[in-house]
């Protein structure tokens, strides 16, 4: 669950910052990483599930 929920606080921050600021290519980065950490949050096996 904490996956999903930093993935879109990353994500959210990036929006913000893309249409606030001019926003330097680095800031992109969240976007990347934070749509990784919500799908591997999505996706990743629960432990001890069969």
């Amino acid at each position: 669950m904490r996956y999903i929920i930093s993935g879109l606080v990353l994500i959210a921050v990036w929006g913000f910052a893309t249409v606030r600021y001019q926003a330097p290519g680095w800031i992109h980065l969240l976007l990347t990483v934070g749509l990784a950490l919500w799908v591997y949050g999505i996706v990743k096996p629960r432990a001890g599930a069969k």
